[in-house]
């Protein structure tokens, strides 16, 4: 290698160790240039420039915090849910004739084998006998349908002709008479010697009682009563929630205690609310129990018992449904001797062709039926009408 060689060699190897040295540089330089500020000298979001987007939008944590106080909320913001509105009831007066259809479906059979047998151009003994088992299926009672019978044939022997027409009219009187018109079945529900009317429901379990006390304080809300519900039942876990469910729908309160507590004890402290209240109506709904069941028939004398320490109940209405026949009038009986009920209420009486069980009841205690359920509507309980009901058993 001569001189020439070494010289263009060595120029060559300067040139790359200059290039080198100055890439190295620049690079240190920009990175020293992506690195960030001392803390010392670091800007400070919202004192040395306003908080833009992002990490610099959050607020300073050293910024006092508000109270819920200070802060001043819209005109139009709610702050909870308005209570729902109160249901206004339906009228009382009327309701079972509005109901007639309903009754009438379950009852035809009744009504129409009845017409049918007294329309007959014959009547011999046959023929009246078909006529006793009509009434007897019906639940109408032994003595009750003798009776009904023997009026029957006196005076068809007396018309002579029967048109469908006069047949109506005849059967239409004589049922009339038989469910007995004159009966008093009004509630006694008026405040009186300055405290409530005091209502007390009994009932075996599964006759609706609890559904009827809530549809009952409807009744009496639809007349412009002002009503106080007891839950006596605290047997039941869910009795009490019913019936306090059944109040606030119509803005009445109810008293409770705590489940398996003292009904005597809740009964009484009801009644003490309602005074205190000066309420109109205080209704009492007791626990359902077995009629033959002597501790528990005990209990319901005794819940009785402690509740007229305040004043007389004025009405002990016994819940009995209509569709167990015969048995009702066993468990009427029962109850009538420990409480002495003043009136009866015939619960699914629209679910059931024995309609003459308000007959047999009524003989049976003496007490007449003053309201009838016909239907689950919160509204189909109606004070009982005699005549309403009878046009429904002869209803085309």
């Amino acid at each position: 290698m001569d001189l020439v060689d070494y010289l263009i060699l060595g120029i060559t190897v300067l040139v790359v160790a200059v290039g080198t040295t100055v890439g190295l540089l620049t690079g240190a330089r920009r990175r020293r240039r992506e690195l960030p500020p001392p803390p010392a000298t670091r800007p400070r979001p919202g004192t040395d420039y306003a908080p833009g987007v992002g990490d610099d939008a959050e607020v300073p944590r050293d910024t006092p915090l508000r109270t819920v106080d200070t802060v001043e909320l819209p005109d139009d913001v709610v702050l909870e849910e308005p209570a729902p509105a109160l249901e206004r009831p339906e009228p009382v007066q009327g309701r079972l004739v509005r109901l007639r259809a309903r009754l009438a479906r379950s009852q035809t059979s009744l009504g129409r084998g009845l017409l049918a047998l007294l329309s007959r151009d014959h009547l011999d003994e046959d023929a009246w006998e078909e006529v006793e088992d009509v009434l007897l299926s019906a639940d109408v009672g032994v003595r009750p349908t003798q009776e009904l019978v023997e009026r029957l044939r006196t005076r068809v022997q007396v018309l002579g002709t029967r048109s469908p027409q006069e047949v109506r009219d005849l059967l239409r009187e004589e049922l009339v008479a038989l469910v007995g018109p004159d009966l008093d079945r009004s509630l006694r529900t008026a405040r009186h010697d300055g405290r409530p009317a005091v209502v007390l429901v009994v009932g075996v379990n599964g006759t609706g009682k609890t559904t009827t006390v809530g549809k009952l304080a409807r009744v009496l809300v639809a007349e412009d009563k002002d009503v106080l519900l007891g839950a006596a039942d605290t047997f039941r876990a869910a009795a009490a929630d019913q019936l306090q469910t059944w109040g606030e729908r119509v803005g009445v309160p109810t008293v409770r205690g705590p489940e398996g507590g003292d009904p005597a004890s809740v009964a009484f402290e009801a009644v003490k609310a309602g005074i205190e209240a000066e309420a109109d109506v205080v209704l009492v709904d007791t626990a359902g129990r077995l009629q033959n069941k002597a501790g528990l028939m005990d209990e319901l004398g005794k819940v009785k018992r402690v509740v007229e320490k305040h004043g007389p109940v004025d009405e002990v209405l016994l819940v009995l449904d209509a569709t167990t026949g015969q048995n009702g009038l066993v468990q009427a009986r029962v109850f009538a001797e420990v409480v002495e009920v003043t009136g009866i209420v015939l619960t699914k009486l629209d679910g059931t062709a024995k309609g003459g069980i308000v007959v047999a009841v009524q003989r049976e205690l003496g007490v007449p039926v003053k309201l009838v359920g016909l239907g689950e509507g919160a509204d189909d309980l109606a004070p009982f009408e005699p005549g309403a009901f009878v046009d429904a058993l002869l209803a085309d």
